[in-house]
């Protein structure tokens, strides 16, 4: 019973947002940009309350470093399923972040394809040159820094399907650092490979967690050889916290 109710309300709730956001988009971008910040600031952190009432999936974000961040910042993580764009929206909630994704996500995904067109986060074709995919990376960076927003960057370029922490790739994190002279912010997540599809989302929501967690904090690399320790030190951050933490469940 609980899981009928859990799809219920979860189906009622981003339906209507969902399907408004689809027809304003393409009329009215400023009317899609209020609902994309509704989906953001308050259906999100709606769908994990719903999850850890009915499924007792809770979402936990861990509050070492929150104090200690500088007032813009660019985050760096290990990506897990396309929940995790929400997860850190709820972790982050007094912050407006902009996540670099795939272009893909951004048609014909329910809820979330809109929200990301709306909002300009950066979306990156595959498909595109590493000319086109970089001038979209600077244009993005000037935004951000322009807004004062939160750029969100995956160096893995892709969801890892078990969960361990895969390669981190430099041209993407070299050029948006490069652009936004920003501090860098370590991020570990884990939780979202396990429903990561509809399958996995209908056995392994209960008793389940997304956990966030601020590993380390890194001033603005102002040279190349700084770029590269970051991207050599993060992900084995990012790893030995994702051990402690199984080890603990375990």
């Amino acid at each position: 019973m609980s899981s009928f109710i859990t799809l219920c309300c979860l189906f009622g709730m981003v339906t209507l947002p969902s399907f408004l956001n689809t027809l304003a988009y393409p009329v009215s971008k400023k009317y899609s940009i209020r609902i994309s910040n509704y989906i953001v600031k308050v259906l999100a952190p709606r769908i994990f309350k719903i999850l850890s009432c009915y499924k007792n999936f809770h979402f936990i974000g861990y509050k070492e470093h929150l104090e200690d961040l500088p007032e813009q910042f660019m985050i760096v993580s290990n990506h897990q399923s396309l929940f995790d764009i929400p997860c850190y929206m709820n972790y982050f909630q007094d912050k407006e972040l902009r996540f670099v994704a795939k272009a893909e996500l951004g048609r014909h995904i329910p809820l979330v394809s809109e929200m990301l067109r709306a909002q300009e986060h950066c979306l990156i074709s595959r498909k595109a040159s590493p000319v086109t995919a970089m001038k979209t990376m600077e244009n993005f960076a000037k935004r951000v820094v322009e807004r004062n927003q939160i750029p969100v960057l995956f160096p893995e370029g892709t969801r890892t399907k078990d969960g361990n922490v895969g390669k981190f790739y430099s041209a993407g994190f070299r050029k948006l650092s490069e652009a936004t002279k920003l501090p860098v912010v370590v991020c570990a997540l884990d939780g979202g490979c396990k429903i990561s599809n509809i399958k996995t989302i209908m056995t392994n929501l209960r008793n389940g967690c997304y956990r966030v967690k601020i590993l380390k904090i890194y001033q603005p690399p102002q040279t190349k050889e700084e770029q590269v320790e970051i991207l050599q030190e993060a992900p084995a951050l990012i790893q030995k916290q994702l051990d402690d933490w199984r080890k603990v469940k375990a």
